[in-house]
């Protein structure tokens, strides 16, 4: 088992870490972006993922389920060319929650797990 810490202040603060590649998968945890949109933190978030999965040695090519959270559902579709081009021609199976989140600031957090590399 490898743990992958990004360093983000909820990691020390809540008892987690960024990922944790195990059983054949990299489980990210939920991640929030920076930014004042719903669209700037899809885009932050995604940036975060991204390194985490690179520090796993996977892509979100690899990425096989992502969940998103979003404490307003309508904010979701201004979010879906982001995501379309961050999976492209891989895109994982997918759900999407409208619930509150750690900090009402959030627009959405993102979770996704990814087939480990061998």
């Amino acid at each position: 088992m490898k743990r992958i810490s990004s360093g983000g202040e909820f990691e020390a603060k809540v008892g987690y870490c960024r990922a944790v590649v195990a059983g054949g998968f990299v489980h990210v945890a939920g991640t929030v972006g920076q930014g004042e949109t719903v669209t700037d933190q899809c885009r932050s978030a995604l940036e975060v993922i991204g390194k985490a999965l690179n520090d796993a040695g996977a892509s979100f090519a690899d990425v096989v389920r992502v969940k998103y959270y979003l404490p307003d559902r309508a904010e979701f579709e201004p979010c879906f060319p982001i995501l379309a081009e961050t999976f492209g021609a891989n895109p994982p199976a997918a759900t999407m929650i409208e619930c509150g989140l750690i900090d009402p600031k959030y627009r959405i957090e993102i979770e996704v797990t990814a087939v480990a590399p061998d």
